[in-house]
């Protein structure tokens, strides 16, 4: 077999950076295709990409790591005074105000205490595009479990309910804010509604590849398409499977109009250089968010089981708590993982940002290299032997 050319540069002192992602390459046989980036204090440390057809400039579909960029309007909404998170998300929006749902707060939904992780019958690929319609239909959805009790994961309706907040507060949507406030002042590649003109670079996401044992082991531990994690997944919908799940991000709707839960679009460069504008500055700039503002929005509120995803599913206010994931972070680490395998995150603490995308859906919703990969970068940027959690 041919050995994977990896394309694209690491700082000195990167090197082992390099040998684990070719490694991770190799064992994917270069089928997935991939990219993986860093910045440490502003400064690009790691730019590495491989695979077929797969640039440093490739953008593809990011799944739920687009709620780390969603996370990041909401985090300069409370930075400016613009936005009281504990009051009841029907103060801003009082249509919400039904079927149990009048006490629900904005933090709530933050932190996947609200019960609603779905609606009742599921939603087609094209309502999933648009927020607005899954907005209608949560107004008369009750919750699928008592509000700020447990947590559990709205993995496709967050920023429908969020997104009507926002609109509230400041008459624009949060892909309107993201684009103005941090996307177009930093020329980041990530998106919230990818433009027509850039669709050219846009590379699909393809199937998980996977033996027909692993096929068996998912098939017999697969979501009830009717209990939380099914209806968190949309998979109570009537035809729609794990796999349409996967490639959601390949429905032009929803790239073009960017859904804030799942229908960003991106790079591994731009997804580090974002978290790295917002917590260390870039180019001379100072970053987006205050300290102050870093601490609130990475406390942790959530840990212990999710009842959507399981144990390892901790939440900060609107992203993943990452120091719970990845021991080796700082307890203020926070970003966002997608269920085809692409992350991104900051590390305050160590002034590292990663970013991460994988063409090929990552097998049954994870994708494992992300421990090692961020571990590797962190070990360089830090000079220390710790080894990465599995």
């Amino acid at each position: 077999m041919n050995a994977i050319e990896i394309h694209g540069t690491v700082a000195d002192g990167y090197e082992q950076v390099l040998a684990e992602f070719a490694a991770v390459v190799a064992e994917e046989n270069g089928e997935s295709g991939a990219q993986l980036a860093a910045y440490v204090r502003g400064r690009q440390v790691v730019n590495l990409w491989a695979g077929p057809e797969v640039t440093g400039t490739t953008l593809t579909g990011l799944h739920s790591t687009s709620k780390g960029a969603a996370g990041l309007v909401m985090a300069l909404l409370i930075q400016d005074g613009a936005l009281d998170i504990d009051r009841p998300v029907a103060h801003y929006w009082p249509r919400f105000a039904a079927a149990g749902k009048e006490q629900i707060t904005v933090r709530d939904v933050m932190v996947h205490r609200s019960g609603i992780v779905g609606a009742d019958g599921g939603f087609t690929v094209a309502e999933l595009a648009d927020e607005q319609i899954i907005a209608e239909r949560l107004i008369a959805q009750r919750p699928w479990f008592a509000p700020a009790t447990v947590h559990g994961y709205g993995g496709f309706v967050m920023y429908a309910i969020l997104g009507q907040v926002v609109g509230a507060v400041t008459g624009n949507t949060v892909q309107e804010l993201f684009e103005q406030r941090v996307r177009a002042p930093y020329s980041l590649d990530v998106y919230l509604g990818l433009p027509e003109e850039l669709d050219h670079r846009y590379l699909p996401i393809t199937p998980w590849h996977a033996t027909p044992e692993m096929e068996a082991a998912f098939a017999a531990n697969s979501p009830n398409p009717h209990g939380l994690a099914g209806i968190s997944y949309n998979l109570n919908a009537r035809g729609f499977t794990a796999a349409d799940v996967m490639s959601l991000p390949n429905d032009a709707k929803l790239r073009r109009l960017g859904q804030g839960s799942v229908g960003g679009v991106g790079s591994a460069n731009g997804l580090a250089q974002m978290y790295a504008a917002a917590v260390t500055g870039i180019d001379g700039r100072p970053p987006l968010l205050t300290l102050d503002t870093i601490a609130t929005v990475s406390a942790i509120h959530s840990a212990g089981t999710d009842l959507v995803r399981g144990a390892q599913a901790p939440y900060a206010l609107g992203f993943e708590a990452k120091s719970l994931l990845h021991p080796f972070l700082g307890v203020h680490a926070f970003g966002h993982t997608g269920s085809a395998g692409s992350d991104g995150f900051a590390d305050p603490h160590s002034g590292l940002t990663y970013g991460y995308t994988r063409r090929r859906a990552a097998f049954a919703f994870n994708a494992p290299e992300n421990a090692r990969l961020a571990g590797a970068v962190h070990r360089a940027a830090t000079g220390t032997a710790l080894t990465a959690a599995a």
